[in-house]
């Protein structure tokens, strides 16, 4: 079972609304075909323009999300819970990539909690009123609203994610939580194998492992540095030799679809190198449909078994499972 870290489809079938079941036509099959079993669909807002605007774009698609859901009763199940883990058909959990849905208010991390978001990334790329990500000018990390947020996400029980946190907010969030929060790393590469803000130095990946946290290889060019899906494996190589094999699991970041289907509407395109578009994507791995062409990638590179399981999906099941609520 494939467990995906991070897939940004909620913002595609909030942009297909007005279509008759748009999960179902565009996007299950190639789940079911890639061999599926958890996704987690991040709410995105960060290309907004002011707080009402990002506020919006953020119930549609957490609307999108529970549309799936009422849509598809016996095949798909939400998470948000340990128990639901273990629940048949495809399981669903909700998160934030970035909290600029809130404004400048943490108080209403409490309503997306009550829509089912479990996992939370503080940033995308830019500043907000929280904290810095990666393409900020000055990195002063963590805000007073910022503080104040991760203590509440941490006594909620939120799964939180340091994918696209600067490096002053990553170090600050580690700092900040207590050992028993659960972090992750949702969706980035090594910056050992390729030289990329959106990856992760050593240093970081070694305080991610300390804190027995998962890293999902992203399956993109931008953070592979090629298309070749062994580039792909190269990266999973470095982090199982660095953190160990409990520490590495997949966060594909399948964009080249939703960027289609949206007619190239903005979404996420901070930090490509010149040149390249939201389009680029691995050779054999544009979808979760190329899932099984990875696995065989992977058996050749010599991973089989239980460490095989691992890393497709059995760390990040672990990791839910301790972090979400019994």
């Amino acid at each position: 079972m494939i467990v995906d870290a991070h897939n940004d489809l909620l913002h595609e079938l909030a942009y297909r609304r007005a279509e008759e079941r748009p999960f179902a036509r565009h996007w299950l099959p190639l789940l079911e075909q890639g061999g599926v079993g958890i996704q987690v669909c991040p709410i995105y807002t960060a290309d907004t323009e002011s707080a009402d605007e990002a506020l919006r774009l953020g119930l549609r698609a957490a609307i999108a999300f529970h549309r799936v859901l009422a849509e598809h009763p016996d095949e798909v199940v939400q998470v948000t819970t340990a128990r639901d883990l273990d629940r048949e058909g495809l399981r669903l959990m909700l998160s934030l990539e970035g909290v600029e849905v809130l404004g400048s208010d943490p108080d209403l991390i409490d309503a997306l909690w009550q829509l089912g978001v479990r996992m939370v990334g503080l940033t995308w790329n830019k500043r907000n009123a929280f904290a810095d990500g990666l393409a900020a000018k000055d990195d002063r990390g963590l805000s007073a609203l910022g503080a104040e947020l991760v203590d509440r996400l941490v006594e909620l029980g939120a799964l939180l994610d340091l994918t696209h946190a600067s490096p002053r907010t990553y170090a600050d969030v580690l700092e900040r939580v207590p050992a028993s929060a659960t972090v992750l790393v949702s969706h980035a590469g090594c910056r050992g194998v390729h030289d990329h803000p959106r990856n992760l130095s050593d240093e970081q990946l070694r305080a991610l492992a300390e804190r027995d946290g998962v890293l999902g290889i992203m399956c993109l060019p931008i953070t592979v540095g090629s298309e070749s899906i062994q580039g792909v494996v190269d990266h999973v190589d470095y982090a199982v030799d660095l953190l160990g094999i409990d520490h590495v699991g997949l966060g594909a970041d399948f964009i080249r679809q939703v960027h289609r289907a949206t007619g190239g509407a903005p979404i996420g395109s901070a930090l490509l190198p010149p040149g390249m578009s939201l389009d680029a994507a691995v050779e054999g791995l544009e979808g979760p449909e190329g899932y099984p062409n990875l696995v065989d990638a992977l058996r050749r590179r010599g991973y089989d078994g239980e460490r095989l399981d691992a890393i497709l999906g059995g760390n990040f099941v672990r990791l839910f499972r301790r972090g979400l609520a019994a």
